[in-house]
């Protein structure tokens, strides 16, 4: 008789993916996702630009969307290290999709004003401060540690299709379904991202001397990945180094749009943001090939410089081909860091804590970019942009370098900001602990995802065969 044959009923369970093919198919499921939010980003922000003509509106949008997830990261970092990682996945998306529907709901209705889509993106942000860190979480579950700088350059490219594929799509959906459309297409992604998740599981974290610490209230739990990654200098360097950089590029990304249409039409801005973001395309298949060097640290801080650089030569002209040009080369920089950091942050962190720890440190990294949404408009309509008019008072300097004129004080911010992170990024070199981090710290994760472990230990469990 069979091996199997030999199991009481009661344990055998109907097929469901899990280990690695679970994790290609939600992330494949994600990626659509993230496909249909950047269809409506991008409808909802030319809306608003087009209809208040007013930076600051704009830039708001961002602001709101990003503030839940600075308030309430910590909690959600311990919801996802209690919860199953599934469920909060489930929870994050469902929740975002309503909240994006109500949008077109109110505007066929012929109600839809500025403060609605302010209060829908908070709530959808809400939503969405589940998504990251249960992702990241499960991916620790799922995938082996040698395999970690490929998926997470996967995991870069599913935040491809928001930014490279939306935009150039959206503009020409603008003109033919309008903005309900293109947010029931935004609905549909989601509930395709739902459905995935529905037949797919992630196991849950073995428990670990971190997690059994970690335990208390729901506020103690929060805390704790504060005080887990302060007490490891390495990682909190690492931490204010990427909070740093998410600043200044925030910044350049809030200001894209107003940029292209101080000169360009909507349809060029489309092809501008697809271009200029279609870097994110080959550095995260670079990364999913590659994987990464052993030592990723220095790899990081070369590639900060470079992406300060060349978000600093976006700004020079008023050209949409040098600014396709840099922004590829500026975003081809983004996934090889952003996975390298991510792939240091799984290693060194224990696993049943990596929710909480990984929330924290999107807490900090994102309330950076929270102080570029608010200032950036305010920068840029009352102090760049009068400095860089046609008779403005560095027009006979900077202004022979840059152009004079409307969009010219934004393309003074871009300079600024890249050179401040370029700047910032061979700073930081100076510091041993961020150095020597993948050193210094050993390693949390063990070879071999949990799903893999627990069939093994189950065929051991099981009695021979007759």
């Amino acid at each position: 008789m069979e091996r199997t044959m030999s199991r009481p009923i009661s344990t055998i369970r109907a097929p469901i993916l899990d280990g690695a093919r679970a994790f290609t198919v939600v992330w494949f499921g994600q990626m659509i996702s993230f496909i249909g939010s950047g269809l409506t980003s991008f409808a909802l922000g030319v809306w608003v630009f087009q209809t208040t003509g007013d930076i600051t509106h704009y830039a708001l949008i961002s602001m709101f969307f990003v503030l839940p997830g600075v308030l309430l990261g910590p909690l959600a970092g311990t919801l996802v290290d209690r919860w199953d990682r599934r469920k909060a996945m489930l929870i994050s998306d469902l929740g975002a999709g309503l909240t994006t529907l109500s949008i077109g709901v109110v505007y066929l209705l012929g109600g839809l004003q500025v403060w609605y889509i302010y209060l829908a993106v908070f709530l959808s942000g809400a939503f969405g401060s589940l998504r990251m860190p249960s992702m990241m979480a499960a991916m620790t579950q799922m995938i082996p540690k040698k395999n970690f700088g490929r998926t997470s350059g996967m995991m870069e490219i599913v935040q491809i299709g928001e930014y490279l594929i939306a935009p150039i799509v959206a503009g020409g959906l603008m003109g033919s379904i309008g903005l309900t459309g293109v947010i029931l297409i935004d609905f549909t992604t989601f509930l395709f991202a739902i459905s995935i998740l529905l037949v797919v599981h992630i196991p849950r974290a073995a428990t670990t001397v971190e997690g059994r610490a970690g335990r208390g209230t729901v506020l103690q739990e929060a805390m704790y990945g504060w005080k887990y990654i302060m007490a490891r200098p390495g990682l909190s360097a690492l931490m204010v180094l990427f909070a740093i950089c998410n600043f200044t590029t925030e910044m350049t990304v809030v200001l894209f749009t107003p940029l292209i249409l101080s000169f360009a039409s909507t349809a060029k801005l489309g092809l501008a943001m697809s271009m200029s973001s279609s870097g994110f395309l080959v550095g995260g298949l670079v990364m999913s090939i590659w994987g990464g060097p052993k030592r990723r640290v220095k790899v990081m801080m070369i590639f900060m410089i470079l992406l300060g650089l060349f978000s600093a030569l976006i700004g020079l002209r008023a050209s949409v081909g040098l600014i396709i040009v840099s922004g590829f080369l500026a975003t081809l920089c983004v996934p090889i860091l952003s996975s390298s950091n991510q792939v240091i942050w799984q290693k060194k962190v224990a696993p049943d804590v990596q929710g909480r720890v990984f929330a924290i440190r999107r807490t900090i990294v994102l309330a950076t970019p929270l102080l570029t949404y608010v200032i950036a408009g305010p920068l840029a309509d009352r102090v760049f942009e009068p400095m860089m008019a046609i008779h403005g008072p560095l027009t006979g300097s900077i202004g022979q370098i840059l152009g004079t004129g409307p969009g010219r004080g934004i393309g003074l911010l871009f300079v600024t900001m890249g050179l401040l992170l370029a700047l910032a990024a061979a700073i930081s070199c100076l510091s041993p602990h961020l150095r020597r981090v993948e050193e210094e710290l050993p390693d949390a994760v063990t070879g071999k995802p949990i799903h893999e472990k627990a069939k093994k230990q189950s065929l051991r469990s099981l009695p021979a065969s007759d």
